[in-house]
């Protein structure tokens, strides 16, 4: 069994050191043969510095590095050009002076390599004095290769006018490839549409959407059984099931990402599939080395319900770039990879999103709770299982019981709108408990504030506020609620609920 190449990015070593390798080279001659200026947006650990590391080693004419792979069979010529590489993954920009310093840190390597003079001007200047200077010196264009542009933006998201300098800086910067250029590819989280490489450079293709790329970062199923079988089988060994149930388990977890609109292509986690596969383990190995607390901020601020932003809807323009971080937190969501597409209208132009996977899924409003209620990170499972016992045997007194006093323990500070909060909690806490949770049921006669299933029970909640839960239960029977439920042969059981909006906790409930 080969090694797995978890947290390998140099092609290199990969190739050197025998790792295993994803075969993504057809893909690579088919880019470097269409067209000079590429963009690709993608979430964190799915491979973008591994990509952009294989472009380095393919311009460079290492030809033996590619012995055995696709491009071997393709690929004639293998010249080789000079490389510019710009890594802004690493560096710490909470100021301007420290973007600065990185930018300059990387002219002055690539300026002492090509022995080249330090001009006295802004780094802007200075890029494009590399840039003409050692394609001159070399006689040959030049290959830039940019790996996560945007990691400066990033951590300054929240600062509206440090955001708006960095932008100006990296406008002048980015702005200067355009000529002596063989090739460039810039790589990034998100696409923020105001830097100059996105409006003035209108011959850089984005192919963040595009369906010919879809799967060149992250795995496909049919790659990771022909990649990895030896590792399947060992898991399925220890799971106890055989190799097509041990790929469904894989693929409830990490699979599901969707990065164009016909969603032909679907794709794994590959940090996580690799994790997994070498631990033997399905656990949240994505997640855990992120944790989304901006984002999680955007949704309080914005006082979004999770099951509107768990089922979003957006247009092609605003999910391709973010302008407005205020009004469009959804963006942001999709290209961390927190969201992805489950749906293309062609008529409209709009996606729907949605969570890709169980690690997701679980891990975000696994996270998310905790920010809503009283209650510490590490045990917020440990108050999920309670409530999973009381439902799936239809105790709905005590876990409404149990909610109340969930509820009674977190400070005002955290409830600004009570009616808001009062469904995200509820929402976050039966789908967390696996169970099949649909918020704003709608049917024919109206729209039921929440519906839960397990195996034997359809729980059909209406919620009422400074109301009564007898007025709650009242409308479940006239609108007639429970008739879509009728035919599935669980018992239903419907309940009515009423908040207080002074006590801001659940007053009373009513069960039938």
């Amino acid at each position: 069994m080969k090694k797995l190449p978890i947290g390998i990015q140099s092609f290199k070593s990969l190739r050197e050191d025998d790792f295993l390798y994803v075969d993504k080279t057809r893909l690579l001659y088919t880019l470097a043969k269409e067209a000079k200026y590429y963009f690709l947006s993608r979430p964190r650990r799915f491979g973008k510095s591994l990509l952009l590391s294989t472009l380095k080693a393919y311009f460079q004419g290492k030809r033996e590095l590619f012995e055995g792979l696709a491009i071997a069979e393709l690929e004639k010529d293998w010249n080789s050009y000079p490389i510019l590489y710009l890594d802004l993954n690493v560096g710490l920009y909470t100021s301007v002076e420290g973007l600065i310093a990185a930018l300059d840190s990387n002219l002055s390597l690539w300026e002492q390599e090509y022995g080249l003079q330090k001009p006295d001007s802004d780094v802007a200047q200075r890029f494009k004095n590399v840039i003409l200077s050692v394609s001159e010196k070399e006689g040959k264009q030049v290959v830039v290769l940019v790996d996560e542009y945007d990691k400066p933006l990033l951590q300054v998201i929240d600062n509206e006018p440090l955001l708006a300098e960095y932008r100006n800086i990296l406008k002048g910067f980015y702005s200067n490839l355009k000529t002596h250029i063989r090739f460039a590819f810039l790589t990034g989280v998100t696409k923020f549409s105001h830097v100059s490489i996105f409006s003035d450079l209108n011959n850089l293709q984005d192919i963040s959407l595009n369906n010919a790329y879809a799967d060149i970062c992250g795995f496909t199923e049919e790659e990771i059984q022909q990649t990895f079988p030896l590792y399947i089988q060992k898991f399925a060994k220890q799971e106890q099931v055989d190799e097509d149930a041990m790929m469904g388990k894989l693929k409830a977890m990490y699979d599901g990402y969707h990065f164009s609109p016909d969603m032909s292509k679907e794709v794994y986690n590959p940090f996580s599939v690799l994790n997994a596969l070498s631990s033997c383990q399905l656990q949240n190995y994505w997640f855990s080395t992120g944790t989304p607390t901006f984002l999680v901020k955007l949704l309080k601020d914005g006082q979004y319900k999770i099951q509107d932003f768990s089922e979003s809807e957006i247009i092609t323009r605003h999910l391709a770039a973010m302008d407005n971080l205020s009004q469009n937190p959804v963006a942001l969501f999709y290209q961390t990879g927190y969201l992805t597409i489950k749906g293309f209208d062609k008529d409209f132009g709009s996606y729907r999103l949605g969570f890709p996977n169980k690690e997701v899924e679980e891990s975000f409003l696994d996270y998310l709770l905790p920010k809503y209620v009283n209650i510490s990170e590490d045990k917020s499972s440990f108050y999920i299982e309670h409530f999973v016992r009381d439902l799936r045997k239809g105790d709905i007194d005590s876990f409404m019981e149990r909610m109340t006093a969930f509820l009674g323990d977190t400070p005002y500070e955290l409830i600004r709108d009570c009616e808001n909060h009062f469904q995200n909690v509820l929402f976050t806490v039966c789908r967390l408990m696996g169970f099949h949770t649909i918020a704003e049921y709608r049917t024919s006669r109206g729209r039921i504030d929440m519906v839960v299933k397990t195996d034997d029970y359809t729980y059909v909640f209406e919620f009422k506020f400074d109301k009564s839960a007898q007025e709650a239960l009242q409308q479940i029977d006239t609108k007639e609620y429970m008739i879509p439920f009728t035919a599935d042969g669980r018992q239903i059981v419907k309940i009515g609920v009423n908040f207080s909006k002074e006590t801001k906790n659940i007053e009373g409930w009513e069960v039938r």
